[in-house]
């Protein structure tokens, strides 16, 4: 192969030490360069495994009567709240005043 003086000699020799310089792979940041984006491709093919393989959970059938349901107990709000007034006034009261 003949030499070109823009790219350098045939034998890619170090001029300083005489020997070949180490191939790519023998470097620590071209691994580091090499990592993130094979770490992106592994977790988006696990993304998809975990996607294929766990299905999603069927809405009941029934799913309209149940919301209109929850509507109707909304609706009356002292009757949908009354476990959640009774825990605060109960949290609320001192120690020393709860009934025992």
């Amino acid at each position: 192969m003949p030499s070109n003086p823009a790219i350098g000699p045939a034998s890619a020799t170090s001029p300083a030490t005489g020997r070949a310089p180490a191939p790519w792979w023998k470097f620590g940041h071209v691994w580091l360069v090499i990592a993130g984006p094979a770490i992106v491709i592994v977790a988006g093919f696990v993304t998809l495994w975990l996607a294929v393989s766990r299905p999603d959970p069927v809405v009941a059938e029934d799913y309209y009567r149940q919301g209109i349901e929850i509507n109707k107990t909304l609706a009356n709000p002292e009757k949908s709240l009354a476990p959640a007034i009774k825990g605060r006034n109960h949290a609320a009261t001192p120690v020393q005043d709860q009934p025992r």
